[in-house]
Order: C-alpha cells, then structure tokens, then sequence
C-alpha cells in the first residue's frame, strides 16, 4: 500500500510574486516556494497543499485575509474554473510590470547577458476582444464546476460547447460567454451548441470515440470578415446539412463556412480535407498595404491589432536601407518577410511547414511582392553553408522561432556566418535567453522590448537587436 499523502495548511501567507504560468509565487515557513493560484501578489492567504515536491508545493486558497491593491474583478463569468484568462484578476498595468519583469530575469539569470536599457513593455489597446481566432471542442457532459460539486446537486448530463480544463483531455467546460474575441463569436457557438441540443446531433465523446459534432474554430479579421469550420466525427449528411443550413441563414455576415469530416483519433485537421460549403474558403486580413489571404490551415498571429506593432517595431530594428540581403527564419506564412521586402534588396524566408510556405507564396503573388524567396524545410536541416552558398551572405537576420527557441546547429550557423545585425523575436524568453547565451561573446544586445500580445494571461513576446562585436 502507498503512503497516504497528507495536505499542510499555511497561514496568513503573502503572495509575493507573480511566476511561470500565470501561477502566484509565495514562501512557505519551511523556506520552500510555493505556487498558487487564482491568487495576485499582494494578497494574504490561507492555503491548503495539494502537491508536495523536495523544491516546491503546489496549494490552493481555503481563505483570503487580505485582498491585493493590484487586483480587479474579473469580468469573465468562468474565471474561476477555466485556465485561459489566469491574471483577468490583476489590473492590466501590473500585469504588463509583471511581465516586463519576468522577461529581464530570464535575460540576465538564464543568459547572463549585459542589457541595455531595458525599454518598456509594449501594451495592447485592446485587452479584451483581441483574438481573431478562437477554437473550441465539444462533449456529451460537460465540467462541473467546484462550487456546483460542493453544492451536493444532482446536474443533468448536459453537452458542452468550450475549452478543454488543464491537463484533461477528456473534459470541457462549457463556455457561455469567451471575452477573447469579438461578436458574433459567442453568438455563433452558442447557436450551434442550441441547435445540435434541439435537433440531437450528438456531441463527440473522444473516450468512446462516438457522437457528431468534434469541434468549432472561428476566425474574425481585422477587416471584419468571418470564417467558421465545423468538425465532425462522422460523414452523415442529413445531420451536417441541417446544421450548416441553419448556421448560414443565422448569421448573413459569415464570409467563409467549412466543414471537416475527421474520423482519426485526434482532432488536428492539418492532415485532413476542408470542404467549402458556402462562401469563399479564405478571409483577408490587412496590414498597412499589404493584404493577406488566411485559409482554415492559415498561421497567422492571432492578436492582429499587435502583431502590426510588434511588425513596426522589427522594421525599425533592422532599419534597412533597401540595399540589404535579409534572411527571415521561421518564416511561417511570412508575413514579417512581406512587410519588410519593400525596404530590402531581397528577403529569403524558411520555414519547416509546407502550407504555411504556400500561403507565404500566394501572399506574395496576391501583393506583387517578387524580392522574396521562401525555403521549405527542417531549420537545422536546411540552413547549412549550401544554403548559404545558393542564396548569398545575409546583411540582417530576422528569427522568430517557436517556444522552443533555435536548435544549437542553427545557432551555431549563425555564428559562424556573423551577419552584421540581428532581430531576435521569442514568444518564450528563457529560450531565447539560452540562445542568447551562447551568442554573447561574439555579439552586443543594443535593444530589448517586450509585447504584449496576449492581455489576461501571462504570455509575453520579447525583441532584441543584436550587433556583431568588431574585433
């Protein structure tokens, strides 16, 4: 028999900090950390250990003695209970404080870089309503929430239409009203969730891997075009029509509605056939003059409002002359490459997805852009002293890589080449802060800023310039 793991309870501890993944930091009597949350640095709490490691606990609040002057009241109905949205509860401002100070920590205690002066976090103007794009899941029974459990209620098995709760596959909270993106959103997915009720199309179970509906996905642009693509588990028709029929006379102002029949065990749909069943199958977004074609595959940011100024802030980074070769790493469907080709002599683009380099070359075609050249392929693979050879010495380097940050051989390659200049773009500042590291005897950081691209949660992009040290 295992031993029995018993909680401890601390008192009247403060929240000290705000930490790695929207979770509160605080210190427990015995000097170990703990990370709590739904909590803001600032508060006093009671908490209740609900897993103990040799380094750290993991608890959870019994009781609040004293309420933060950093906090706000959450405007989402399911704050509590849903994992999108972890600082709704924390003023905007101190939000930004928190992030700025997480992404210079990360800089100087995983890097041990020498900064600059840091320059401020970059804000969003809109922190709610931001995200064009949204995806949720369906399930025959949705999540109970802690106090409906507590309550000692017996609850119908009703579907839901929402997110999926952390670390549960299996499990979906129903989401009444999302504020991440703008109207018709809530209004779509709560028809559809009505309509299937009313007309019982069966919700998807990927348990049993039985039921219809799978999952919803809604794109908004900035020009105010929709896109809405249904999944569905089975290919029968008399039910997805009816559906589809009655999505379509619902909502006049969907541009694009598409449907997936996806019978496989998960629900990426990147390897399956999208149908167009009214509309065209793409919406356009648009930045300054140029315009992109985003299909249901598309990657593109999902913040648009930012992106544009994250984009800004890059061209003034590499201020380009118009004479200069540039290499765009990560391109995806290479926006930033677009945005920046008109100051460049050319730009050269690689990215390890296929489609996103297709959407990349029907976007430059679309925009008669023709100094542009885009590279498929495995980065570690692909950027090697051929490439080079082929495609010319860069001048500036722009990289914008996953979480993951670069692979050592790309760092590496970048090493030995020395461009003179480059733009160093991370959704994940403690990677590129171990990228940077190894960069650092032969390079100088001359700016660093974050941006917010991602308001409510603690998600941060992070920029810096890099320029080679002359020997």
């Amino acid at each position: 028999m295992g031993r029995r793991r018993t909680s401890k309870i601390f008192e009247n501890i403060e929240i000290l900090d705000a930490g790695a993944k929207g979770k509160a930091v605080a210190k427990a009597p015995d000097g170990k950390v703990i990370f709590v949350k739904n909590a803001v640095p600032g508060d006093v709490v009671n908490l209740k250990t609900i897993k103990s490691r040799k380094a750290f606990y993991e608890a959870e609040v019994t009781d609040f003695q004293k309420y933060s002057e950093l906090r706000t009241e959450p405007v989402c109905q399911h704050f509590e209970e849903c994992g999108g949205c972890k600082w709704q509860n924390m003023q905007y401002e101190h939000q930004l404080a928190f992030k700025q100070k997480e992404v210079t920590q990360n800089l100087i205690r995983i890097g041990h870089l020498v900064l600059p002066e840091v320059t401020p976090i970059l804000g969003s103007e809109w922190t709610y309503n931001y995200r064009n794009k949204m995806e949720f899941s369906f399930a025959p029974k949705r999540w109970l929430t802690i106090d409906e459990i507590k309550s000692g209620k017996e609850f119908d098995e009703m579907p839901a239409c929402g997110f999926h709760i952390a670390g549960r596959w299996d499990k979906i909270l129903d989401i009444n009203e999302c504020h991440l993106q703008e109207e018709p959103s809530n209004e779509i997915r709560n028809f559809i969730k009505a309509f299937a009720q009313e007309h019982r199309i069966p919700f998807f179970d990927p348990k049993t891997q039985q039921g219809l509906l799978r999952t919803l996905m809604i794109r908004i642009s900035s020009l105010g075009e929709v896109m809405v693509l249904i999944q569905f588990f089975e290919k029968k028709m008399d039910k997805i029509e009816s559906l589809l029929s009655a999505v379509s006379e619902e909502f006049h102002q969907i541009n694009s509605l598409q449907y997936v029949i996806n019978s496989k065990a998960n629900d990426t749909i990147y390897d399956q056939e999208v149908i167009l069943y009214k509309g065209k199958d793409f919406i356009m977004e648009k930045m300054e003059n140029l315009h992109f074609v985003i299909n249901a595959k598309s990657f593109y940011q999902t913040n648009s409002l930012q992106a544009y100024n994250l984009y800004k802030l890059v061209r003034k980074l590499a201020d380009l002359q118009g004479d200069e070769l540039v290499y765009d790493l990560y391109t995806g469907t290479g926006t930033i490459a677009l945005f920046l080709a008109n100051n460049t002599r050319k730009i050269v683009g690689v990215e390890s997805v296929p489609e996103a380099i297709a959407d990349a070359h029907v976007n430059a075609k679309n925009n008669e852009i023709d100094n542009v050249d885009f590279v498929v392929g495995d980065m570690k693979e692909v950027f090697t002293d051929k490439f080079l050879s082929l495609h010319g010495s860069p001048d500036v380097v722009i990289t914008d890589p996953p979480r993951d940050g670069m692979h050592p051989k790309v760092v590496q390659q970048l090493l030995k080449i020395a461009p003179p200049k480059i733009v160093y773009v991370s959704c994940n500042s403690a990677t590129q802060a171990r990228d940077l590291g190894m960069m650092k005897e032969a390079y100088n950081i001359i700016y660093t800023q974050a941006v917010d691209m991602f308001p409510q949660t603690h998600h941060v992009e992070n920029v810096v310039l890099l320029k080679r040290k002359i020997n």
